[in-house]
C-alpha cells in the first residue's frame, strides 16, 4: 500500500471511508449526530476538492487526507483499517509536504486525536462553537509549533 494523489475514480471509496468514519470524530459529544453524507454537504465537500488530496492504497483506497496550504482539512481512514498506522503515515505525509505552521481543526471532545496531534507537536491555539448537521460542537484550532532542537 501506498500514499498516491487522489484520481476521480477514487471518488466512491472517498464517499465509504468518509461516511463510515466522520461520525466517530463526533462520538464523545453528548449529542447523537446524524451523518451528513460527503456529497451532500455542499462545504466540506468544496473544501476537499479545492485541497490537495490524497489516498492511502492500491486498488481499494483505505484513507485519505487533504490540504490546503498549510491547512489539513481531512484525514479519515475506514474503521476496518484503523491500527495500521495509516492515519500516521497520512499525517507525516501531509507534514512533510506543508509549508510553514501546519494548521487544523478537531472536534474538542475527540481527545485520540488531540493527543494524536499533539505527538507531533501540536497545541491548542483558540476553542470555538461550530455545527455539524445544524447541531453545536465545540470545536479546537491547533497550530503545530515549531522544534528546535
Amino acid at each position: 500500500m501506498s500514499i498516491r494523489k487522489y484520481s476521480q475514480s477514487d471518488y466512491n471509496q472517498l464517499l465509504e471511508i468518509y461516511s463510515t468514519s466522520k461520525l466517530d470524530e463526533l462520538k464523545y459529544e453528548n449529542t447523537n449526530f446524524e451523518l451528513l453524507p460527503l456529497d451532500k454537504d455542499e462545504i466540506r465537500l468544496a473544501q476537499i476538492y479545492e485541497s490537495d488530496i490524497y489516498v492511502y492504497g492500491t486498488k481499494y483506497v483505505v484513507g485519505f487526507c487533504a490540504y490546503s496550504g498549510s491547512e489539513i482539512r481531512a484525514l479519515f481512514v475506514h474503521p476496518n483499517y484503523r491500527g495500521k498506522g495509516i492515519g500516521v503515515s497520512l499525517l507525516e505525509f501531509m507534514l512533510s509536504n506543508i509549508i510553514g505552521t501546519a494548521t487544523l481543526y478537531v472536534a474538542a471532545s475527540n481527545h485520540p486525536a488531540i493527543k494524536l496531534y499533539q505527538k507531533y507537536g501540536f497545541k491548542i491555539i483558540s476553542e470555538f462553537k461550530t455545527t455539524y448537521n445544524r447541531k453545536a460542537v465545540l470545536a479546537n484550532k491547533m497550530e503545530q509549533l515549531p522544534v528546535y532542537g
